[in-house]
């Protein structure tokens, strides 16, 4: 389980650990990463470990993970967070985008994560409502899954303006990556239109070989090259989100509806007798059952690669 998370987050980390145990850990045992671009107190370390008896490791993220791209510049970046300051959550923030383009291209590419298999992205300020008595990371495995996720909200439009648009010039340029099948209409429509469907990744359990793979690698790169995790604001939810619609195919994803989860601004939990017997959840959340990307989910179902290329080919619809 890995959190990227600063010093004055210790109450808020504290929290969610506590509750993983509760909910969760206190029976396996899983060990805990904690990354930041500062050094951790010893403060913090002393309030995680004691929370939990899991062994727990804290780094510090290499310094050419954390800071301006190569591919941007400091004036047009300035201009950017100018003039997106009161259009969108985030739009001034600097360290915001660096967060987000770190979770996109480099967390997985830390030492402390070299010899997993998997990983379960956690947060400060979070709820779990539910117990799980079962190994997630065991489910994935056993049922060849690649990405775990909770909620599917819709992305602000104007913090990725061009994402689909860059999107659909990679595949252009790199057919051989996609396979056969894959669920890209989740993402897109069949006016090749980007529905702004996402996976929110402050909960996501993933098989790392994904994010670790040639084409995804080669992905990340080319909207590195693109600018826009600084000059737009793309989060790493709506990029890794398209990454999975056009690098996998639905068999491989799983909405764990069974883990009830709160991040601020959206909590759900399941609604099936079965399930919800094991969660103590606020009343009215619900939001995957009132969801339009849950129910798109649902309902779309994988298209052939020729198909995919035939939507990255169509003209932009805006």
């Amino acid at each position: 389980m890995v959190a990227l998370v600063r010093n004055k987050e210790l109450h808020g980390m504290r929290s969610t650990v506590r509750q993983l145990e509760d909910r969760f850990n206190r029976n396996f045992g899983y060990p805990y990463i904690f990354l930041n671009d500062e050094e951790f107190t010893e403060e913090f370390k002393e309030g995680i470990q004691s929370v939990t008896n899991a062994p727990v490791y804290f780094g510090k993220l290499p310094e050419d993970h954390w800071g301006l791209s190569q591919y941007v510049t400091e004036d047009k970046v300035k201009e950017a967070l100018e003039h997106n300051r009161n259009r969108y959550l985030y739009g001034g923030s600097y360290s915001y985008r660096l967060m987000c383009r770190y979770q996109s291209g480099f967390v997985y590419k830390h030492p402390l994560l070299q010899n997993l298999d998997y990983y379960w992205r956690i947060e400060p300020d979070v709820n779990y409502y539910c117990d799980i008595p079962y190994d997630p990371f065991k489910y994935m495995r056993d049922n060849e899954l690649i990405y775990g996720f909770t909620i599917t909200p819709l992305e602000n439009s104007k913090t990725v303006e061009t994402l689909w648009e860059h999107t659909r010039k990679w595949m252009i340029e790199n057919p051989d990556y996609l396979q056969e099948k894959s669920f890209i209409h989740w993402v897109v429509n069949e006016k090749a239109m980007y529905t702004r469907c996402h996976f929110w990744s402050n909960f996501e359990i993933v098989d790392l070989s994904f994010y670790r793979s040639e084409a995804y690698e080669s992905y990340f790169q080319y909207l590195e090259r693109a600018g826009g995790f600084f000059y737009e604001r793309w989060g790493d939810a709506p990029v890794h989100s398209m990454a999975a619609a056009i690098l996998l195919r639905k068999e491989q994803l799983h909405w764990f509806e069974d883990i009830g989860y709160r991040h601020p601004g959206i909590g759900t939990c399941p609604n099936k007798p079965d399930m919800a017997a094991r969660c103590v959840c606020p009343p009215n959340t619900n939001y995957m059952y009132r969801s339009h990307c849950n129910r798109r989910y649902s309902e779309v179902n994988n298209i052939l690669k020729h198909q995919a290329l035939e939507l990255a080919h169509m003209p932009d619809r805006k």
